[in-house]
């Protein structure tokens, strides 16, 4: 239940431990009920009630941060101004000192990032927030004027795979093709550099709850090497080849003909991926998946279709053995660990998309909801890590870099974190520089 004992006070009373309950709940916006009550009860009358409300367009926005919206042009810009009663200017909250310091931000709305970088370096704005793409780093790099940070964004982009059926219900295949993927040749060649290699579900930037020590597969070697030690891995597991793909004497040439431990030929599967045109690293990623395969002899197809329809055939139809999908910007908290991988959530539209089903996973995610002991968690969430890269339903790929540019000599302050520069930390510490 929820009481509220004076005008500037809520309590919530809860039925059980809530582990989620201070990094969701408490910080989701209280509303005037008499601005909502009447938008909510038509929302509940459409199809999608949620979608509705989230696509209610505000335009006299109420805010407790460090700005308020004083001008918006549809379109143009918004005008944030100083807000007078914001709680924390003062305060010294995670060892930094809360101003704002600046009387305002004016957000400026460009209709294409060439406009964007163009006024950039003209002077007309002091930041491009909006990640920079790597086709303009040379030509920044270059402006004196200039200065450009790189930091890891809170993203997986990642392979999964249908647990619930051939081919890859079998946990040993699933350890084979994490075994030929290269972290390397992705990061330098696909991303041109400008991304992180990720071994486990949360990203490494994520320090506090992400495990260092989740199983690793083929980290460092070249592809013959991982050819090698993927093949050991199948034969292992009692695969068998028309033509081995690794021979007697060590030397591996194109494999084919690859049969199941109960000598029924593997047929073909298919990987996939968002259309270039929407993704090129993830449509290249899904092409780059099928010829490391097939070195195995192992019959995978990437085939790029349009998003909306991928996710149905992936999330509502479970209509797929392989794909590779993304989400751009996960929580900071890691419950969505469970939510991924727990078995209740293998339903249709549900969040287990592979179908992933452990009951030990399931009772250490369920715990971890529940264990309100931060350090206690952190155990817990460590260890479903481990458990989720041993058996990999989600194959992690990689973490694109946020690269974000600012006018040198103009402001101090900006401060580096997971998920770039634009954050309420820098806001409430941007000083002009002197």
């Amino acid at each position: 239940r929820i009481e509220t004992p004076d005008k500037h006070t809520v309590k919530f009373f809860l039925k059980e431990p809530q582990a989620i309950f201070v990094s969701r709940s408490l910080t989701t916006p209280i509303v005037q009920k008499k601005e909502w009550v009447d938008r909510i009860e038509a929302a509940k009358k459409t199809e999608k009630p949620l979608g509705t409300l989230l696509n209610e367009k505000i335009e006299i926005p109420v805010s407790s941060g460090p700005f308020v919206l004083k001008e918006w042009r549809d379109g143009s810009y918004l005008f944030l101004q100083k807000n007078p009663h914001f709680f924390g200017t003062g305060k010294t909250i995670n060892g930094r000192l809360l101003g704002p310091y600046i009387d305002g931000v004016i957000f400026k709305i460009f209709g294409t990032s060439d406009a964007a970088i163009l006024a950039l370096k003209k002077g007309s704005i002091d930041m491009f927030w909006w990640g920079v793409q790597p086709g303009y780093m040379e030509d920044l790099r270059a402006n004196p004027d200039i200065e450009l940070f790189q930091n890891e964004k809170s993203s997986l982009y990642y392979m999964g795979f249908n647990v619930r059926k051939p081919p890859f219900n079998d946990p040993n295949l699933r350890r084979a093709v994490a075994t030929l993927v290269d972290e390397d040749f992705i990061i330098k060649r696909i991303l041109q550099g400008y991304g992180a290699k990720m071994y486990s579900i949360v990203p490494a930037g994520n320090t506090f709850w992400y495990c260092p020590d989740v199983p690793k597969y083929a980290v460092g070697l070249d592809r013959e090497a991982r050819i090698r030690k993927a093949f050991q891995i199948l034969r292992d597991a009692g695969y068998t080849w028309q033509i081995d793909p690794v021979e007697a004497s060590g030397k591996v040439v194109n494999g084919d003909g690859i049969m199941h431990p109960d000598g029924r030929p593997m047929e073909k599967f298919t990987i996939l991926t968002p259309p270039a045109d929407y993704d090129p690293h993830r449509a290249m990623c899904g092409m780059m998946m099928q010829e490391w395969l097939r070195m195995l002899g192992i019959p995978a197809i990437s085939k790029p279709m349009a998003f909306g329809a991928l996710l149905q055939q992936v999330k509502a139809r479970h209509e797929f053995e392989a794909f590779v999908l993304g989400y751009g910007n996960l929580s900071l908290d890691p419950d969505y660990l469970r939510n991924f991988f727990i078995s209740r959530n293998d339903k249709p539209s549900g969040w287990n998309m592979s179908g992933y089903n452990n009951p030990e996973f399931d009772k250490i995610a369920d715990e971890s909801a529940r264990t309100m002991d931060r350090d206690k968690r952190q155990a817990l969430i460590w260890e479903m890590q481990k458990i989720i890269m041993k058996d990999v339903p989600y194959l992690p790929l990689y973490n694109p870099n946020l690269i974000e540019a600012v006018r040198k000599g103009r402001f101090t302050g900006w401060v580096q974190m997971l998920g770039g520069i634009g954050s309420i930390w820098t806001f409430c510490e941007l000083k002009p520089a002197k």
